[in-house]
Parts: structure tokens; sequence; C-alpha cells
């Protein structure tokens, strides 16, 4: 019966007055079911609307899955809304996208405790959209984001020490303990940074850079919905469109600019249409295999074809407020975060996903995050214990070639020696 319909629902369309989209949209829903009606019939692996697997001696090597279209500007072809994963790549995932949100929990526990002073802002809720754009960076791609910096610097290569040493001010921290939650850097990462907005155009530079030296890098620079009317946005955009840099300009929309949500502080909510002149990408950024293809397509697109700059808008989510002295909950209710955590938590979907797909058993994915508990409450007993950097080392490392001597204090007599003591990465 099932395909029975299939065949005269599509010969239905075929001859109604059907808008294309419509039309390609119904016709690959229709394929998706016959997946799904497939795998009553075969046990050769069929999971319908999450995809197909490869299996070897019994166990999932790798599994196939199909998501939800891309919105598009300006552009007559997305990303691929399907795609492989591997185990080994699937489980690797999971445990960056846990570790990340145990050491957010970690972060909040330190920062209630007093441990951690100042500003800090959390990003549970968004880890998809760290993992799944790294995951299709190379290495060449460099990052540049908003204050809300912790998960980024994990996944570009810090370990959770150094963020957790560094967000409370010890010598154990990527940078000493000099920056705190909003300045953090590795490889290719170039922060953190706190004045709103202020990466996007340093992110322009940086893909100036790329271009300039040749190297094939695309710059990925981040945003939030509540720094998107900011003018020195739009003069990147500009510059970005005139000199064809590769650059990924990326609003990370969580819906809510501080305490505002989007429809009041934005005229217009569409923020990946906001390049108007430079072509946009709408990512669901719940879904870490949604991003990363949207990352790849960005690479081919503004380095391989050379074709220059993409908005994207990346819809996600945070669960804590915007940052640890806003509780969250005077400008949205808790049923709202209770509800989005229930059904659209990027963990636990995708962990849905990798048991659905047979590429991980759930008692394993259990045991990672057990794992990643103890390995986290771990660091933030070293992070407790460990010291503070020495006065006389804050005016260490502020110059890589420092031609102008002893380094001022608060008065014009206050001298204090210079010393390198660190290896730039970033040079």
């Amino acid at each position: 019966f099932f395909f029975f319909w299939r065949r005269s629902a599509v010969a239905k369309f075929k001859k109604s007055v059907v808008c294309p989209v419509t039309f390609k949209m119904l016709a690959r829903q229709a394929r998706l079911l016959a997946k799904t009606a497939a795998k009553v019939e075969s046990s050769t692996g069929s999971l319908g609307l999450l995809g197909t697997t490869t299996q070897k001696n019994g166990i999932a090597t790798e599994a196939t899955f199909d998501y939800h279209p891309y919105k598009l500007h300006h552009l007559d072809e997305g990303p691929a809304t399907s795609t492989t994963l591997t185990r080994d790549e699937g489980l690797r995932l999971y445990h960056q996208m846990v570790t990340v949100r145990r050491m957010e929990t970690a972060a909040a526990n330190l920062y209630k405790e007093k441990a951690i002073r100042g500003f800090c802002h959390l990003c549970s809720g968004q880890e998809a959209i760290y993992s799944g754009l790294v995951a299709g960076m190379r290495s060449q791609d460099s990052v540049i984001t908003s204050y809300r910096a912790h998960g980024f610097t994990y996944v570009m290569g810090i370990p959770v020490l150094g963020v957790l040493a560094e967000l409370t001010g010890k010598k154990s921290g990527v940078v000493r303990g000099k920056g705190g939650s909003m300045h953090m850097y590795a490889k290719n990462f170039y922060g953190g940074n706190g004045i709103v907005g202020a990466q996007v155009p340093l992110g322009a530079g940086i893909a100036f850079a790329h271009k300039y030296k040749g190297d094939g890098g695309v710059n990925f620079s981040l945003y939030g919905d509540g720094a998107a009317s900011q003018g020195q946005i739009a003069e990147a955009f500009n510059m970005a469109r005139l000199w064809n840099l590769p650059a990924v300009f990326i609003c990370e929309n969580n819906h809510y600019g501080m305490g505002t949500s989007e429809d009041r502080h934005s005229a217009s909510t569409e923020f990946y249409k906001r390049g108007d002149y430079i072509p946009g990408i709408h990512v669901d950024g719940m879904d870490i295999l949604a991003v990363r293809e949207a990352a790849r397509f960005a690479i081919d697109y503004c380095s391989v074809q050379e074709k220059g700059p993409l908005v994207f808008e990346i819809s996600t989510y945070r669960y804590h407020g915007h940052s640890m002295s806003d509780p969250g909950t005077s400008y949205r209710t808790r049923d709202e975060v209770q509800e989005v955590r229930q059904t659209r938590d990027p963990i636990t979907g995708f962990r849905d996903r990798l048991v659905g797909a047979e590429l991980a058993e759930v008692s394993e994915l259990k045991a990672i995050e057990i794992e990643v508990k103890k390995a986290v409450d771990a660091d933030v007993k070293k992070a407790k214990a460990d010291g503070q950097i020495g006065e006389e080392e804050l005016f260490y490392d502020i110059y890589e070639n420092n031609l102008g001597g002893e380094i001022r204090g608060i008065a014009p007599w206050d001298k204090h020696e210079h010393k390198k003591t660190q290896t730039a990465v970033n040079l």
C-alpha cells in the first residue's frame, strides 16, 4: 500500500501546479519514508529519517544521515543535506561535546564558589556549533569569536585544565591566568574578544592575511544576534565583498541578545540575509552534522572556488543566562528552557542518532560521560590547587619583539622588566 501511495502521490504532484521547491521537498520526504518502510522488510540496516549503515562483524562502522535542508540567500545550491559519519568520528565528537558541557558546568560551580571572578559567559547548549565547525575545518583555517569562548578554546586544542585554570587566574591557564574568561587563544584561534562585535572586522583582517599569504585558509568569525546590528559588522561585510575575502561571518543566534529577544532588538531577524549582497545560509545549530557540512561548503566556496565571503546564521540556544550574573529567567520561562533541553538538545539528539544507527551502544556512551566527568572533576581540583604567577610576570610577553625597553606601570617612573617567556603560535 505504501509504495502504491508513493508512486501515485508523486504522479499527482507532477501533474499539479506545485512550486518546484515544494515538489522537491515533498519528493525527498517520500524517499525518506521509503527508507523507513524498507527497514520493516529488510535487515540491511536502513534507518529511514536517519539514513543507512555499513556494518562489519555485526558492528556499524559508518552511517549516512539525512537532515533538514538549509535556508539559502542568493545561492542556487547549499550544503549537502546528507552526510556520512564513521563510528570513530561519531564517538570522538560525542566525547568532545560532552566535555564542553561538563567543563561549563564545572565553570558555573567554580563561579558560585567565587573561585572565578569577573565576567563568565557559558556556552552550554551551543556545543554543536564549536564541534561541528572545527570538524569541518582544515589545519590552515582560523576562528575568532566573542567573549563566549570557552567551548571554542577547548575544541581548538587547549585542554580542560588550560581553560579552567585560566578562568580561576592560575598559572596553568592557557595564558598564565592573565586573560580570564574572555581572552583565551590557541593555534589558529584568535580569541575570545570582550568588545561586542569587534572580532568581526578583525576576522576580516585575518581573512585578508589568508589571501595575502596565499595559504588557502578561510576565517570563521562569530558574533551573537545582539551584535548583529553593529555598524562595524556592516563595514566588515563591505570590505570583505570588495576584496573577495575568504571570510565566513557567523551570527551565532541563541535568540536573546543579553536579556532581549531577537524580535525586540532586530527589525529583521533573518540574520543570514544581513549581508545583502553577500550570499547567506541558515544552519540548524543544534545539529552537529548540519554544522559540519555547512563548514565544508563554506571552505569549498570561499577557498577552493574563491567566490568570496559568506554570511551564516547558526540557530542555537543557551541554557544559562547571558553571563553568570544573569539568571536567565526574567525574559524567558523555565518551561521554555526545559522544552529545548528535552526536545532539541544537541548532545542527546546526537546520542540518539549514534544509537539508532548502531554506531554506538548506550552503555559505551554512558561510559564516555562517566569518564569525562571524572577527568573534568580532576582538572577542577588541579585548577584550585594551582598557584598564581608572580606580580613581575604581569609585564612579561607583552611584545613578541620588544623595542621599547622597560614597561611602564601606573606612573611614568614605575618601570618593569619585560621578558619573553612564551612562544607565539599565530605569527
